[in-house]
């Protein structure tokens, strides 16, 4: 089966979003344990950078040789792409520096100071920054009753979870602002690396920003914190190896979804990451969750079913104004 047959299609646009949110929501508990295992504090903000540069430079290198082992002109030092050499290193240093250095540069600070459940929530924004973002840069990218009825629906859901969980009240410090900020800049790099994918091959560009993104990010930790600052062990390894195959697994998957989709499409797609954060947390961290996490999945279900339901009825008129 071709890719683009499987990321079209809706079952395997569906499974392959869906996968790549599950991935996503476990780095959120996933990174607090890392914390703990390797004793960074939460003011420590520069070892927080060395760990995330670790993590993404690592992704990268794992989806390079992917794609090397399956792309033979990847193998051969020459991607089949038609850009210039200078112009296509400056797409992919600003698609690293947003989408990698400055999403992560915020995350983790932010998730240092909130709890895995409260990052896994605010992080449910990338949805709606997206859609906003991808309507800015393509006028193509329309806002129609049904993505607009299914965007309120999910964010409704993100909202109801914030709500309860402090006893009715939203308290907005440091560390919510960085992790909006994150929200900004990953609903940016999304948009963006799917209008790069467009002319570049996706895991070979993939591969590359988180390198350098990542390597980027362990260059301003390693100015304060030096360039290892942390005690090894099996635990703290095997969870480094596990963040940086979700980085790798979760945006090649994205991306490749993003390439053969509208933005409107699959964004509601986001709105799982915050439960998936959520009802992980709860497990790994033993963190306290409510009956209300099962209202906010309903209604992420309910907006990705009528967003999806509006994509393809779009879709559907489009094609007839076309025949006609």
């Amino acid at each position: 089966m071709k890719a683009q047959h499987w990321f079209t299609h809706p079952v395997g646009m569906t499974v392959s979003a869906v996968v790549a949110a599950l991935l996503w929501g476990s780095a959120m508990p996933a990174i607090k344990i890392g914390y703990e295992e390797l004793g960074i504090a939460s003011q420590a903000t520069h070892q927080q950078w060395v760990f995330a540069g670790y993590r993404f430079l690592l992704a990268g290198l794992m989806l390079m040789l992917f794609a090397a082992c399956v792309n033979r002109a990847a193998r051969a030092g020459k991607p089949a792409i038609q850009a210039k050499p200078r112009r296509t290193g400056w797409r992919v240093t600003r698609l690293a520096f947003i989408q990698t250095f400055l999403q992560y540069l915020c995350f983790y600070i932010g998730l240092s100071l909130s709890t895995g459940m409260k990052g896994a929530i605010i992080t449910g924004a990338t949805c709606f920054f997206q859609m906003v973002v991808a309507r800015l840069m393509d006028r193509n990218e329309s806002f129609t009753p049904g993505k607009t009825l299914g965007l309120c629906l999910g964010f409704a859901g993100v909202i109801i979870v914030t709500l309860n969980q402090g006893g009715m009240a939203i308290s907005l410090g440091i560390g919510d602002v960085c992790l909006i900020l994150s929200a900004l800049f990953g609903g940016w790099g999304n948009v963006l690396a799917r209008h790069e994918a467009r002319d570049l091959p996706v895991l070979w560009l993939t591969g590359r920003q988180m390198a350098l993104g990542g390597f980027g990010l362990i260059v301003i930790g390693a100015w304060r914190a030096g360039w290892s600052p942390f005690h090894w062990d099996t635990a703290s390894v095997m969870l480094l190896l596990y963040l940086a195959f979700l980085s790798a697994a979760g945006f090649s998957l994205w991306n490749m979804v993003m390439k053969y989709n509208s933005v409107g499409k699959v964004s509601m797609f986001l709105f799982l990451i915050p439960v998936f954060g959520v009802l992980l947390s709860a497990w790994l961290l033993g963190e306290a969750w409510n009956e209300w996490t099962l209202v906010s999945l309903g209604l992420v279900v309910a907006g990705i079913l009528v967003v999806n339901r509006s994509a393809v009825a779009e879709q559907r008129e489009a094609t007839i104004r076309k025949a006609s």
